[in-house]
């Protein structure tokens, strides 16, 4: 899931008229006034640490979610519900089993997430100053939010088809390196940005409809932008789960292209590898029907709605922390 902060809009100068030298830092006056020349570091610190928390928190009911999209899966590695599926998953295959692969998710969402929350920070506040004259822009929220998912999925790319190959029921991979160098050898280096366009094409939308439904939640909620933990919970969640479901029939489509699942593929006669979103579609809809394109639409719900509830309240966290930060340092010690 890709996200991004909510609007910081308000200058430096807007924040010292509303607080005088001899006033404390006061969250709810303050929070919203990070100073233009805020550094690039306070926006990539606090979105890789949402980033890192949001993949990892929730990680096992990924590994749930990729398995559950596949198109045959193995007569062991069908499961009714989320919770059935990783008590077999944990029963059959090891405690630790949920978890494989979460090394190269943690090592590709640090970098990515950081990349793209600086990115998204500056283009948005250029775009706002165009479209709205420095104030909140929907569209600049919404262009700044595509921007920055192409330069997010170029790093995330590779570390997806990793992951997801490592999550699959009777994996062939016996680590990370070990699949990195196998697909390397076989496939080819373009096998890690196989699915990129899709992935682009999936997460675009995904962004569109995440920050539509966080921005209208928080003007019913949180309407003056103040630090609010349970306001950010709630709407990110909110966010987390319409855009997960409108946007699972790519991700099926993302996950096919991804692991390449060879018992789908020669169950279609496809020799070699299957790529293009095209393709992919065709070859969902050849499989399954239309029922195909939502398969794991509840493991992807139940894996985002917490996991973008957690992303979104630790940044504004971080966001806010720092903000104080700065702020307190910019105005120097009080007078006794």
């Amino acid at each position: 899931m890709e996200l991004s902060s909510d609007s910081v809009v308000a200058t430096l100068e807007m924040s010292q008229i509303k607080r005088t030298d001899d006033e404390p830092f006061d969250g709810d006056v303050d929070y919203e006034s990070l100073p233009p020349h805020v550094p690039v570091s306070t926006h990539m610190t606090a979105g890789a640490v949402a980033g890192i928390l949001e993949h990892t928190v929730m990680y096992p009911v990924d590994s749930v979610k990729t398995r559950m999209q596949s198109l045959q899966p193995d007569p062991n590695a069908q499961y009714r519900s989320v919770y059935q599926a990783l008590r077999k998953i944990i029963r059959t295959e090891g405690i630790f089993r949920p978890l494989r692969g979460l090394n190269i998710t943690m090592m590709g969402a640090g970098p990515a997430h950081a990349l793209y929350f600086a990115c998204y920070e500056r283009v948005k506040r250029s775009l706002s100053d165009v479209i709205q004259n420095g104030g909140n822009s929907h569209l600049a929220n919404g262009l700044a939010g595509s921007v920055a998912t192409v330069l997010h999925d170029a790093v995330m790319n590779p570390a997806e088809v990793i992951k997801q190959r490592m999550q699959m029921y009777n994996s062939p991979y016996r680590g990370l390196w070990h699949c990195v160098q196998t697909v390397t050898r076989t496939e080819g280096v373009g096998a890690f940005y196989r699915s990129y366009s899709t992935q682009l094409t999936m997460n675009i939308p995904f962004q569109a409809v995440h920050f539509i439904t966080y921005e209208l939640m928080q003007e019913q909620f949180n309407p003056h932008r103040h630090y609010h933990p349970g306001s950010h919970i709630l709407s990110g969640a909110a966010a987390g789960a319409v855009s997960a479901a409108i946007t699972t029939p790519l991700d099926v489509c993302k996950t096919l292209l991804n692991t390449q699942e060879n018992v789908a593929l020669n169950s279609m006669k496809i020799s070699g590898h299957l790529t293009g979103m095209a393709n992919a579609f065709r070859t969902v809809y050849r499989l399954g029907g239309l029922a195909a394109f939502f398969k794991g639409v509840q493991a992807r719900i139940i894996y985002q709605m917490p996991s973008t509830a957690i992303a979104w309240s630790v940044y504004e966290f971080f966001k806010y922390f720092m903000t104080k930060q700065q702020l307190e340092s910019e105005a120097g010690p009080r007078p006794m």
